[in-house]
């Protein structure tokens, strides 16, 4: 698995957004009902949305974020094989952090639950990815 960072790609070619989040000073991250691991909100872009408008959309499906704010970072791209990229070519998506105020009481959807950490967790759901959009996010962040 290779990730790239890039300043821009052409918007089309952006299909999914991935929004590392952060509350009260620790990293949420997700337990989907269906996996042992933890990921980063996001998910796929859908037919007739904005890659802002998705990475909205998935970081309130799948945390209860109703209060935050949310800024994107960088493109990027992942070049190889995965659960959801059976060919392997290379893929493009936005990398968002958002900071959130507050959450709704339950969770809908896929997502089991959210769990706070102080840094990135070891069992993660797509380990060869979500340490480098960490790392990228951290130092533009300037943590």
């Amino acid at each position: 698995m290779k990730v790239n960072f890039y300043d821009e790609v052409d918007d089309v070619e952006l299909k999914f957004a991935v929004i590392m989040t952060r509350y009260k000073n620790k990293w949420v991250f997700c337990k989907h009902r269906e996996r042992e691991t933890y990921e980063m909100p996001g998910g796929h872009r859908e037919a007739g949305e904005t890659i802002n408008e998705a990475a909205v959309r998935e970081l309130q499906e799948e945390t209860g974020a109703i209060d935050f704010k949310i800024r994107p970072v960088s493109v990027y791209s992942a070049t190889g094989k995965t659960r959801l990229n059976q060919s392997g070519a290379e893929s493009f998506g936005m990398l968002f952090f958002a900071e959130v105020q507050s959450f709704k009481d339950t969770l809908e959807n896929e997502i089991e639950k959210i769990e706070f950490f102080d840094k990135i967790p070891e069992k993660l759901t797509y380990p060869e990815i979500q340490p480098y959009l960490y790392d990228k996010v951290m130092e533009s962040i300037n943590f």
